[in-house]
């Protein structure tokens, strides 16, 4: 099966479950072409917000994996995935969501968790189950700041 019909069904799946969802669980999207065009809230995300939620050990945790040259004053960065240097000029807003939302429908093999996400997932606390690791304000909040990361 293809990616693009995969993510088809895959957001369809996830529009009929997330109808009810309320503002802290998951909110229904639409995947396009293997993207989320679409904001998740409705509204523009906050930069400054979506940086406190990447760098926050609890939240994002992205440092676990990823490091960036605004973040210097961040320690401890992982190397496990790319640097997040340029990564607006790299990839549009809706893949970028989709990234954040869930990576494996874009790279199958990809041990980046999906950070809005709540079902078929391995290993998970009871504290955490029935819950996406970000809202979809953090969301978009995320992506904002991840449009801000240009070369």
């Amino acid at each position: 099966m293809n990616a693009i019909l995969r993510s088809s069904i895959a957001g369809y799946a996830l529009l009929l479950g997330a109808a009810t969802a309320s503002a802290e669980g998951l909110v229904a999207y639409e995947i396009v072409d293997g993207a989320i065009p679409a904001s998740l809230t409705g509204k523009p995300g906050d930069p400054e917000a979506g940086r406190a939620a990447l760098v926050n050990r609890k939240l994002g945790n992205c440092l676990a994996c990823h490091t960036a040259t605004d973040l210097g004053d961040e320690p401890f960065h992982g190397e496990v995935g790319p640097s997040l240097d340029g990564v607006a000029d790299r990839w549009d807003e809706a893949s970028l969501r989709m990234l954040v939302v869930n990576a494996k429908m874009i790279y199958e093999g990809t041990v980046m968790p999906a950070f809005h996400r709540e079902a078929g997932l391995n290993r998970v606390m009871d504290s955490f189950a029935g819950k996406p690791i970000l809202t979809a304000q953090q969301v978009e909040d995320v992506v904002a700041y991840l449009k801000t990361l240009k070369e």
